[in-house]
């Protein structure tokens, strides 16, 4: 199996010592190989917001840069982690990038199956904000999402503080590992299962053949599935589904 380590930190200190800790730990449990990526190293230009990878797609960005390699990485990967520090309490502006990037993502969602977790440090608080934040995005994007874990990195870092540095990441790299090994597709939660069948029957009514997200959902047949991959709902989710469907035409038709 391969993890890999998107690391949104300018320098080499905290988030890199955590990620790659995090990665030897798996590394121990299991057939794990992986990779550090310090998002630093690559070449990624700020979206203008011109829409076109969520129009025509991706690949008529303007932009020439590396996305698609980072991209590559990800969809090469059985586990990916983000990790960053806290930076104006949100995510750094080098993560941030990179997340808006692959926006396209969240419309046309394909990790599934594979394991996701976050890793934030900070000097003080509001990290748990920020983990939330990443772990949303984790499952936007399609994946099996490991809640992810904050760290405090208060500099001097003291002896204890290592200590329990050490405990979070130990902790949480085992979780992140037991997903891992699942290869699992779970039940949607009803809020995921209304988001999929609300935002499908929008597109099939509202778009057509001249927009990319429309012969994505065709081409993975979801116009006509119960959600995004192969899953058995129960009565009561059928049920709900239909009901998100029948929504949807409504609000359409006001």
């Amino acid at each position: 199996m391969k993890v890999t380590a998107f690391i949104g930190s300018g320098r080499k200190r905290h988030s890199y010592n955590a990620c790659e800790k995090f990665l030897q730990n798996l590394h121990t449990l299991g057939n794990v190989e992986y990779e550090l990526v310090r998002l630093s190293d690559y070449n990624l230009g700020t979206c203008k917001g011109c829409r076109i990878c969520f129009d025509k797609g991706e690949e008529y960005c303007p932009y020439k840069d590396d996305r698609d390699k980072l991209l590559g990485k990800m969809n090469d990967s059985d586990g990916v982690i983000f990790a960053s520090p806290n930076y104006s309490f949100q995510v750094s502006g080098l993560m941030k990038v990179f997340l808006d990037r692959i926006g396209f993502g969240f419309h046309r969602p394909g990790f599934f199956g594979k394991t996701f977790t976050s890793i934030v440090v900070q000097g003080i608080g509001k990290g748990e904000d920020i983990v939330k934040y990443l772990d949303f995005v984790g499952k936007g994007l399609g994946f099996n999402v490991v809640k992810g874990c904050c760290l405090k990195t208060l500099e001097p870092m003291t002896e204890k503080s290592q200590q329990k540095f050490d405990r979070i990441i130990d902790f949480q790299s085992k979780k992140f590992y037991a997903q891992l090994v699942k290869h699992e597709y779970p039940s949607p939660s009803l809020w995921w299962l209304m988001v999929f069948r609300m935002g499908r029957t929008s597109m099939r009514k509202m778009l057509d053949e001249n927009w990319r997200d429309y012969t994505y959902y065709r081409d993975k047949g979801w116009f006509e599935s119960d959600y995004f991959y192969p899953v058995k709902l129960n009565p009561f989710k059928k049920l709900s589904g239909k009901i998100f469907d029948k929504l949807a035409l409504q609000i359409i038709r006001s």
